[in-house]
Formats: C-alpha cells, sequence, structure tokens
C-alpha cells in the first residue's frame, strides 16, 4: 500500500536515472514489484503483527474503548491500512467479544490482489472507505510511502539523490519549492557535504488523506520514527530481503524503507508517544505471572509466562517498544490514557 501521488521520473525514465521516490514506487509497486509478490511482507520481515497475536488483541481493545467512545455505534468500522496479508484484521476480528464483532465491519487496505481463504467479513480494498465511524489503524505503512532523498552538497547546497535501478547514486538539481520548505522546516541540514535527509512531504500528504477518511473514531500511524530534536544526521534510507538488511537497490528484489518524521505528519490535536507506552495503557506490559500460579495451575503458568515473554517482545526499549505511535482523535476524546 502506498500514496497515490505521482511525481515524474527523472532523466533517463525507468532504466536510467531518476529520484528515489519515483524508482521506489517502481520497486515496490510497478509490475512485479516487490509488495506485490506472493509471498507478501511476511517473507522478508517480521513486524509486531507477526511477532505476537498480543498484538492484534492489543488493537482489537483500542478498538473497543474506540466503540465506548462513539456511544457503540450501530455499525463500527475497522479499517487495517497497508494489511499485507490481511494478518492484523484477522487477528483483530478473532479477539473481540462477539457483541463488537457482530457490529464490526473489517476493511484491508492494500495493493496486492485479496489473499486466498480469507474470512469473508473482511472487505479488501485499493483505498480506505469513505465516512469510517470507528479505527483506522496503518501499521508500518508510511515507512513505505516513497520519499525524495536530499544530500549536501560541496557548496553546502542540499540537492536530491538521483539512482539507477542498479542502486548507484548521483547528486541531481537543488532541493526547490515545496520539499525545500519541507527540508527548512522538519529537517534542516547544516552545510556539511554528505549530510542527508529524506523529505517526508508525501508521508505527510498520504496521513492526512488517510485522516480525512474518519469521519469520527480514531486514526493511528505506527511506524519506525524520528522528530526534530533527534533526526539521523545521513537519514535512514534501507532495504529488507528475506528477514536481513540490504542495500536499497530499486530494481524490485528488496524491500526499500526509511524512517518517519512523524512530527510533521501530525495534525492540529495528534499525539505521539512510543508503543511501549501505548501498549502499556492497553493492558500490555511484559510482566512475568506471579510464582505461585506453577504450584496451582502449572499450565496456566507456562501460557502466562510464554504471553509475558511476547509483550515484552513488543514493548522492549531498543527494539519494537521504540517504534512511534501517532494518534489522531476524530470528534472523540483521546482513548489512550
Amino acid at each position: 500500500m502506498t500514496d497515490e501521488v505521482s511525481a515524474p521520473e527523472g532523466p533517463g525514465g525507468p532504466g536510467g536515472w531518476r529520484g528515489w521516490r519515483a524508482a521506489t514506487r517502481a520497486a515496490l509497486y510497478g509490475p512485479g514489484g516487490f509488495y506485490l509478490r506472493e509471498e507478501g511482507p511476511a517473507g522478508h520481515f517480521r513486524t509486531s503483527v507477526h511477532a505476537s497475536p498480543l498484538f492484534a488483541l492489543a488493537v482489537a481493545r483500542l478498538l473497543c474503548r474506540v466503540d465506548e467512545a462513539l456511544g457503540r455505534p450501530e455499525r463500527l468500522d475497522f479499517v487495517d491500512l497497508a494489511a499485507g496479508r490481511g494478518e492484523l484484521v484477522t487477528g483483530v476480528l478473532a479477539a473481540l467479544p462477539a457483541e463488537v464483532a457482530d457490529r464490526t465491519r473489517a476493511y484491508a487496505v492494500e495493493l496486492a490482489g485479496r489473499p486466498a481463504g480469507l474470512d469473508a467479513r473482511i472487505a479488501w480494498r485499493a483505498e480506505p472507505p469513505p465516512g469510517v465511524t470507528g479505527l483506522l489503524f496503518a501499521n508500518e505503512w508510511l515507512d513505505n510511502v516513497p520519499v525524495e532523498v536530499a544530500e549536501v552538497d560541496p557548496a553546502g547546497v542540499p540537492r536530491l539523490v538521483l539512482v539507477r535501478p542498479d542502486g548507484t547514486e548521483r547528486l541531481g538539481e537543488p532541493v526547490s519549492g515545496a520539499e525545500a520548505e519541507w527540508l527548512a522546516r522538519w529537517w534542516p541540514l547544516p552545510d556539511e557535504p554528505g549530510l542527508r535527509a529524506e523529505i517526508g512531504l508525501p508521508r505527510d500528504t498520504a496521513w492526512a488523506s488517510a485522516v480525512s477518511s474518519v469521519a469520527r473514531g480514531l486514526a493511528v500511524a505506527v511506524d519506525y520514527a524520528h522528530t526534530a530534536d533527534a533526526r539521523p544526521l545521513f537519514g535512514t534510507l534501507t532495504g529488507f530481503r528475506e528477514g536481513r538488511g540490504t542495500a536499497p537497490v530499486p530494481d524490485g528484489s528488496c524491500d526499500i524503507t526509511a524512517h518517519v518524521a512523524l512530527d510533521a505528519c501530525a495534525l492540529p490535536g495528534a499525539r505521539l508517544l512510543t508503543q511501549r507506552a501505548a501498549l502499556h495503557t492497553l493492558g500490555l506490559t511484559g510482566a512475568r505471572p506471579p510464582l505461585a500460579l506453577a504450584s496451582t495451575d502449572p499450565a496456566a503458568y507456562v501460557r502466562a509466562l510464554a504471553g509475558a515473554g511476547e509483550a515484552a517482545e513488543l514493548t522492549a526499549p531498543g527494539g519494537l517498544g521504540d517504534f512511534g505511535w501517532l494518534l489522531q482523535s476524530v470528534g472523540i476524546p483521546d482513548p489512550i490514557r
């Protein structure tokens, strides 16, 4: 799943030099693109969704909080944006109380085709439905919305980085217009040659568009993130293939991703917190079960211990727990407090 905003290719077209945004879009979402393959994202990297069913349980709890804040409407929407192969939406439906599940309309939003055997209750779409009343949840979507890359040249001028399908780079024209304004506001680059930034403007636009589909409820973006007080000096553009980091080569052979400036995406009234803090509020702490349970109910103790280990991974500092959660409430109080 990506944004629908188009951008011109650089000189040379598909086989030559172009900006990282156009190159990434073609590599991930073009004919035979990485994200359109049968194995899906789970075949190449492990997200919170794949790490443990407890993540879907936490999202189901969040949906129930949104439901209460909405006054338990006759129809409750759950939109899984960038759904992969429907793993999260499937887990959320399974974790909901029966009464809530009966009122829930579930949507998986993804550019790839509908997987065989997916629950018939899940609508498969290429775009979010309009007028959402409920929860729109985008897990690791914005990091795959393609962006341009800028690098400071020897004269101290930020220039667009152009790339060929084999990953070879060179500097193009100076950054200008709205992209230059975004850099100055959100990721100002000192005049030191070699410093780099990803220009997150398309992500800001994509997130605003996603939020606009929510009539009442909550929109959440979860992603690798950084904020203005700690931007990386050389950017974060990278690749993943078969579970391992690799060079970001835009030939369709690997995922291409970059961390998200979530503070730039935030709309008025939004709140940014870590996954660790969000999941703790939703009841996932990673705390070990009481030792006394081992003697009274050994099987339950083993199950609780396994669950604690999974929760600990989802909330671990330096790992999944450091993911950013961007919360945008629309017409309801913030349900994560």
